[in-house]
C-alpha cells in the first residue's frame, strides 16, 4: 500500500512517483468562487489522491491511520464501534487492523445515513443515542465487550466558530456517553474536537474514566483545519 505525501516536505505525487499538476478550475455558471476554490482544494489534495488510489471512502482513513500507527489503538482482534461512520473511511482503516490473525476481530459502524456494505465491517443504519441501537449493537456483540469507540462526527458548519465549537463538544459528549455504556475495561475513546480545547467538564470526567487522556493532530488534518482529536486510553469505568 502507498504511503500519502509528506506534508512537510511539500511533495505531492501520484503513482509511480510521477509529480501530480495542479488542477485549475474555471468558476462555472452558478457555483460560487467560494465553491470552486473548495472544489479545486479537493482535487488537489493529496490525501484525497491517494484515498481514490488505495479504495479509501475518504481522505480521513490517513488521519486513523497516523493515529493508530503512533498509538496502536486497533489491535488484531479488538471490537470497535465507529460512530457516525459515513461514508467509512474510519471503518475501513478498523477492519484492516482488528479483523486479522487466527481471532478476527470485529468492527461495527452507525450512521443515520445509509451506506454501502464494506468488507469486515457490521453497518447499522441508527441512531447511536436511541437505546434501539444499543439493542442492535447488543445482539451482534453477542456479550463481547467494545475495545474502542471512534468518533470522527462533526455537526453542519455554522460559520460561527463559537456555535460550532459548542456543537462539535456536544456530539463529543454524547459520544463519551455511548462509551462509557459499552467500553471493556482498559478501552480506548478517540473523538473529533476543535481547536480551543476540550471543554473543562467534558476534560475532566474524561480523566475520571480514562487512564490517560491527550489531544492529537495527525499530519492529515489540513493545516488550516481547526479540526483535532481527544484521546482517552485505559478505560476505568464510570461516566
Amino acid at each position: 500500500m502507498s504511503k500519502p505525501p509528506n506534508r512537510r516536505s511539500g511533495a505531492r505525487r501520484g503513482q509511480g512517483g510521477s509529480r501530480s499538476l495542479g488542477i485549475r478550475l474555471r468558476t462555472a455558471r452558478g457555483r460560487k468562487v467560494s465553491s470552486t476554490r473548495w472544489l479545486e482544494r479537493q482535487l488537489n489534495d493529496p490525501y484525497v489522491q491517494a484515498a481514490r488510489r488505495e479504495g479509501y471512502r475518504s481522505r480521513a482513513a490517513y488521519k486513523l491511520k497516523e493515529i493508530d500507527d503512533r498509538f496502536r489503538l486497533l489491535k488484531p482482534g479488538c471490537v470497535v464501534v465507529d460512530l457516525g461512520a459515513a461514508p467509512g473511511g474510519w471503518s475501513q482503516i478498523a477492519a484492516e487492523r482488528v479483523c486479522i490473525g487466527d481471532e478476527p476481530g470485529f468492527v461495527a459502524g452507525l450512521d443515520l445515513l445509509e451506506m454501502d456494505a464494506l468488507p469486515g465491517v457490521n453497518l447499522l443504519q441508527a441512531d447511536f443515542m436511541d437505546e434501539e441501537a444499543l439493542r442492535l449493537l447488543d445482539d451482534l456483540l453477542d456479550g463481547r465487550r467494545v475495545d474502542v469507540v471512534l468518533s470522527d462526527m462533526a455537526a453542519p458548519a455554522t460559520g460561527h466558530k463559537q456555535t460550532d465549537h459548542l456543537r462539535i463538544m456536544a456530539l463529543c459528549e454524547v459520544a463519551l456517553d455511548f462509551a462509557c455504556e459499552v467500553l471493556a475495561p482498559g478501552g480506548a475513546f478517540l473523538a473529533k474536537v476543535l481547536q480551543g480545547g476540550t471543554e473543562r467538564a467534558l476534560l475532566d470526567r474524561l480523566k475520571h474514566s480514562f487512564e490517560t487522556v491527550r489531544h492529537v493532530k495527525p499530519e492529515a488534518s489540513r493545516a488550516d483545519s481547526a479540526e483535532l482529536y481527544v484521546l482517552a486510553q485505559g478505560f476505568r469505568g464510570g461516566g
